[in-house]
């Protein structure tokens, strides 16, 4: 088995565009969360908050392979770019046949599929249809685009399992590296901001019907009210160690653990004994010990049954004395891409050795108890991490990060 190493990143979020800049947010406590103005006016929907990203330059892409990009395609294409840029790969390594993609999103372009019905009302026909809707569309668009943006001709994976996706996608490259397939795997996720999302989880209860931006989301929190949704993308270049080292790269961490399954129980009902399986099945993965792990980052998103049914999964672990947050009470909840968010996340934790605690935690709920929350920044050696992401349908993900040695 190969050893596989992680030697560049790329994020664009509701809290910065950059690692920098998502770690000033992160250690200053400062939110993502808005308001949307233009959401005051659809019937019913009582939503008003959510995480959106700003100040990326699309036109950093070709027009030639923007073209056919949806938003949440362009914004990955973007991270894509510079993860390359930061881990040094050329763009001839990255047309060989040693370089894949493993990236996905929830669905194709929501804001594309509203413009076309939209023009099909007005116009009772399809007069105003691009030639290039499919392709912005179609559920594999961002790994589809970013491969021919790319001229990749490895392996191309797009996972597709909403909240899941992009730790999915990473241990997919993971595992697809480790067993010798491919030398370098780009892997993440995307999605962007629709009101289609905000609106399902409003209908189902699950959203945060909060108006202050500073009350919400409240991971793990007596006063939890439910999700924010949120968009952005990332990706990290993950990379045989062997070929890394013979490169002379610069290491940010090792992937030593994934593991993926299924509650097989229902559609929207968080399972405590699913995840508790997922994230014993990333521990015999990685081979490590559980009292070797120095923190986990947990999926979290402030709804009642996800966050008791995962604090339940974490204490059962027997992890009673790791430190635990959860990093969407920055961010919202951005689907597809939080996954690869997060673990950016951790990566810059494990960089500077600091914690991040879970924001908006004011009052542990009851039954989000037994385990260790993290109530403000904790500095201490951070070595080994574990995060995980649980999504519809029961679709269970976790990985396990090192510090390189």
């Amino acid at each position: 088995m190969n050893r596989v190493v992680i030697t560049g990143l790329g994020i664009i979020s509701p809290i910065g565009n950059t690692a920098h800049e998502i770690w000033q947010s992160l250690i200053h406590n400062t939110s993502g969360i808005a308001p949307v103005p233009e959401w005051e006016q659809v019937k019913d929907l009582k939503v008003r908050l959510a995480g959106s990203c700003k100040d990326y330059n699309a036109k950093r892409i070709l027009r030639k392979d923007r073209r056919t990009m949806g938003p949440m395609t362009v914004m990955a294409g973007l991270c894509a770019l510079d993860a390359l840029d930061q881990a040094g790969i050329s763009p001839e390594l990255m047309r060989s046949k040693e370089a894949g993609i493993s990236i996905g999103s929830t669905t194709g372009s929501g804001n594309i599929i509203q413009q076309m019905f939209d023009d099909l009302k007005q116009t009772g026909g399809i007069s105003r249809l691009e030639g290039t809707a499919f392709m912005k569309i179609m559920n594999h668009s961002v790994a589809a685009n970013l491969a021919a943006m790319l001229g990749t001709s490895g392996r191309v994976i797009a996972p597709c399992a909403a909240c899941a996706t992009s730790t999915q996608a990473i241990g997919m490259g993971f595992e697809t590296i480790r067993n010798g397939l491919q030398k370098i795997m780009i892997c993440g996720g995307a999605d962007e901001l629709h009101l289609s999302t905000a609106g399902v989880f409003d209908v189902l209860n699950a959203a945060s019907r909060q108006t202050s931006p500073e009350r919400t989301p409240r991971p793990f929190d007596r006063d939890r009210d439910g999700l924010v949704v949120a968009e952005g993308a990332g990706a990290v270049i993950l990379e045989d160690l062997d070929h890394a080292l013979a490169r002379n790269a610069n290491i940010l961490a090792e992937v030593i653990g994934f593991h993926t399954c299924c509650d097989g129980s229902h559609m929207t009902s968080p399972q405590d004994q699913g995840m508790l399986a997922c994230m014993q099945g990333a521990m015999a993965s990685s081979g490590c010990r559980l009292e070797e792990i120095d923190y986990i980052n947990a999926h979290a998103t402030g709804t009642l049954l996800g966050d008791a049914a995962e604090a339940r999964a974490i204490a059962m672990l027997g992890t009673h004395n790791i430190p635990v947050s959860a990093t969407k009470g920055f961010t919202g909840h951005t689907l597809a891409a939080s996954g690869v968010m997060e673990a950016i996340f951790c990566l810059k934790m494990m960089e500077h050795n600091t914690l991040i605690p879970t924001k908006n935690l004011a009052t542990v709920a009851p039954e989000c108890e037994g385990i260790t929350h993290i109530l403000a920044p904790l500095e201490k050696e951070v070595n080994v991490i574990m995060t995980s992401n649980f999504a519809f349908g029961g679709i269970n993900a976790t990985l396990i990060l090192k510090r390189y040695s």
